[in-house]
């Protein structure tokens, strides 16, 4: 499995695994503890195929950094997320000398070390770049979230202005009761 199918879900623990479309989402697989929950449109996910990390010159994707991590360790789990602030930035220095240290914070390198580590534990290291062809389900996946937000807009009724109603004061609307006074 490559890193298309592999979300972050905010607020939620670890990575998940996208495993079908629903009506109302999909759902994802807890790479944790196995667990499949049903992810709505309201969750915030991000693929970790789309995710960057912050350099002095360019954003290098997600995919790169995990490729050096895993060339650096020979393909294993790299050092506990939970090693102290110092250690994960030298480490992460070790990895990306030119990462940017204004904008690449200690939980950020935290959480990338947590999220190679879990990877490598569940036998994902396919980091390499995506394939250009998409399985006919990964398009209904990925094509269905744009597609139920505009057909809910377009089905949404028209409120009425906050002048076009007219609400009862007194046995007249209020317009009209405005306008006697």
């Amino acid at each position: 499995m490559s890193l298309e199918k592999v979300l972050s879900i905010a607020g939620k623990p670890g990575l998940y695994k996208l495993k079908t479309q629903t009506r109302a989402g999909f759902l994802a697989e807890s790479l944790l503890d196995g667990k499949t929950i049903n992810v709505s449109g309201r969750h915030n996910v991000s693929l970790l195929s789309e995710i960057a990390v912050y350099t002095l010159t360019e954003e290098v994707p997600l995919r790169e950094v995990l490729k050096k991590i895993s060339e650096k360790e020979g393909g294993k789990e790299a050092i506990s997320h939970k090693a102290s602030k110092e250690e994960l930035e030298e480490y992460f220095f070790g990895i990306m000398p030119d990462y940017d240290e204004d904008r690449v914070y200690a939980s950020d390198i935290k959480k990338i070390v947590h999220w190679y580590n879990m990877l490598i534990k569940n036998g994902i290291t396919d980091f390499s770049e995506a394939k250009e062809e998409n399985s006919e389900e990964e398009k209904e996946v990925i094509s269905a979230k744009p597609k139920k937000v505009a057909s809910s807009k377009a089905a949404a009724p028209k409120s009425a202005s906050p002048k076009a109603s007219s609400t009862k004061k007194g046995g007249a609307t209020k317009n009209a009761a405005s306008r006697k006074t």
